[in-house]
């Protein structure tokens, strides 16, 4: 155990005792639903399966389920900045999105930052009416390793909140 009384695992969740894995929160590489399921998963796949899974192949995003609700993924603008990365980055208000207007709910935004050279997404937040759903489309273009023109040239269905993808990787700026 460390300091704090988590379990210390390696990057396929082994604990020091051969033959003895943890997941979940006891392990500290994650305290979500989400990623104790996905620790799971590497542990059932790498055993089971004979795969060589890992959490460091493994994006960071979380959602707040508050009022207005909150998806994130991946890196934060100080991370981006202390990284090193030329970046580029792009804002919206919810109420420049109409199925917030539609909604009723306009409070928010939608943000997504970008890797100038390799055109990789870097991180994403957005905050508002359907933002715990409409984050999944930057998830999945993350762990796909694709470049943000991808969704930026992607049709997406009106009306949603997703639709504003391709126009925010539109407004694309200096970061």
């Amino acid at each position: 155990m460390d300091a704090r009384g988590y379990i210390k695992v390696d990057d396929e969740l082994q604990t020091n005792v051969p033959g003895v894995w943890a997941i979940g929160d006891c392990n500290r590489r994650g305290a979500f639903t989400h990623t104790s399921y996905n620790d799971y998963e590497i542990v059932a796949d790498n055993l089971l399966n004979g795969d060589n899974r890992s959490v460091k192949d493994r994006i960071m995003a979380c959602g707040l389920f508050i009022d207005p609700p909150l998806g994130r993924v991946g890196m934060t603008d100080d991370e981006v900045r202390k990284s090193g990365r030329h970046a580029l980055t792009a804002k919206r208000m919810m109420t420049r999105v109409g199925r917030a207007l539609e909604k009723g709910d306009s409070r928010g935004f939608m943000k997504i930052t970008v890797d100038a050279d390799s055109k990789e997404i870097l991180g994403a937040a957005i905050l508002g009416a359907g933002g715990d759903e409409a984050i999944h489309a930057i998830i999945d273009t993350m762990y796909a390793k694709a470049p943000y023109t991808v969704v930026r040239r992607a049709v997406h269905i009106h009306p949603t909140v997703s639709e504003l993808l391709p126009t925010v990787l539109g407004e694309l700026k200096a970061l």
